[in-house]
């Protein structure tokens, strides 16, 4: 038997997503690399803790509030791998499902935001932004509702696509009602420029 065989099982694999980082060459490097380790979400027994909202300074690549980090982990694995009775809204990050359009908005529905979302903060919704056929993005205008988010833009007729926190530093002040932050996400698949930033 070689490595994993012996232990006729595979083991669960909880990490955390990069944080918001200013001082990437390219605009939306970290922006990129989330959205894939969003994708291996995909694979069996994995996990990924969020931690937009737990950076104090974006020009600090290591951030320093560790411990909130790992209690993020540890309600992961106590809930799946030990098979605690936590709601999956209270450690899992609510997640992008679908979108449709309506009459010049947008609604955006999630997994893990069962009760609802709300704003930490005196401001307005931050973070979304909505782009028409012409791929060019523009902040949106943002309504929270139990079960989904709407956003649009008034000089945006026919929006085609939604980004959210879609940078390096994107950091929101949108959170399920557990207090989870959205997982950064893209609608669309356009091809992404990313020329070195001056």
């Amino acid at each position: 038997m070689h490595g994993a065989n012996k232990f006729e099982q595979d083991f669960p694999f909880y990490f955390v997503q990069i944080a918001p980082y200013a001082s990437y060459e390219t605009p939306y490097e970290a922006a990129l690399l989330m959205e894939q380790q969003t994708r291996s979400l995909s694979y069996p027994k994995t996990g990924m803790v969020v931690i937009t909202d737990l950076v104090d300074n974006v020009k600090d690549q290591h951030p320093k509030n560790k411990f909130d980090v790992g209690l993020r982990l540890a309600n992961i694995a106590l809930a799946e791998t030990y098979k605690k009775n936590i709601a999956a809204a209270a450690y899992l990050n609510p997640k992008y499902k679908s979108m449709e359009v309506n009459k010049g908005k947008v609604n955006l529905y999630f997994d893990n935001a069962a009760n609802g979302f709300m704003i930490k903060g005196d401001s307005a919704a931050t973070e979304f932004f909505i782009a028409g056929d012409d791929k060019k993005f523009l902040p949106a205008e943002v309504k929270l509702e139990k079960n989904r988010i709407v956003v649009w833009n008034k000089q945006i007729a026919n929006p085609v696509a939604v980004r959210f926190s879609f940078s390096n530093i994107g950091m929101s002040n949108v959170f399920n009602i557990e207090g989870l932050p959205i997982i950064p996400f893209r609608t669309d698949n356009w091809e992404v420029v990313t020329p070195k930033q001056q």
